[in-house]
């Protein structure tokens, strides 16, 4: 039986298979993580990888990671992924999956980077909600396909409109 929304925790090396599985089947045209990147990425001390559950303990139905840079007044994040499997989308994992990460950014008042591919309006449509806009555009940034990404950015939590951005 599957929750009305998903559990978020702590990705584990044991959920590694089903990601890489994952990524396989969504990105098999632009360099989808192994194993072993993903082994990489979460012992990294910087990083934090959450999972998206349907039952506590449960396969991993999507995943998401985020990186804190910088230290204490200049830290800086980005979003390194976030996936769901194709037959949960539409129900909130990935939302419930940015918020994770978005917390992780607000507690220590970091402003959020990401790449999203330009023809993710849905990934697009789901970052601008939450107070992302478009920084920039990387030409042919995901490989092997060539595929263009837009450079996205969410302020930090405290950051104020500097007085050419205010609106009066």
């Amino acid at each position: 039986m599957t929750q009305d929304r998903p559990i978020i925790d702590e990705l584990t090396l044991a959920d590694v298979p089903r990601c890489a599985e994952l990524e396989m089947a969504m990105f098999a045209g632009d360099s989808p993580w192994p194993q072993s990147a993903f082994r990489t990425e979460m012992k990294a001390p910087y990083n934090t990888y959450f999972a998206a559950r349907d039952t506590p303990g449960g396969e991993a139905m999507g995943y998401a990671g985020i990186s804190m840079l910088g230290g204490p007044g200049a830290y800086e994040s980005e979003i390194h992924t976030i996936a769901v499997d194709p037959e949960r989308r539409g129900r909130g994992y990935g939302l419930a999956l940015l918020r994770a990460m978005l917390t992780v950014a607000d507690d220590a008042d970091a402003p959020v980077f990401l790449e999203v591919r330009t023809d993710n309006d849905t990934a697009i449509s789901l970052y601008e909600r939450n107070g992302f806009t478009t920084a920039g555009i990387r030409r042919g940034y995901y490989q092997p396909s060539g595929a263009d990404a837009y450079t996205m950015i969410r302020r930090a939590r405290t950051e104020t409109l500097r007085p050419e951005e205010d609106p009066r």
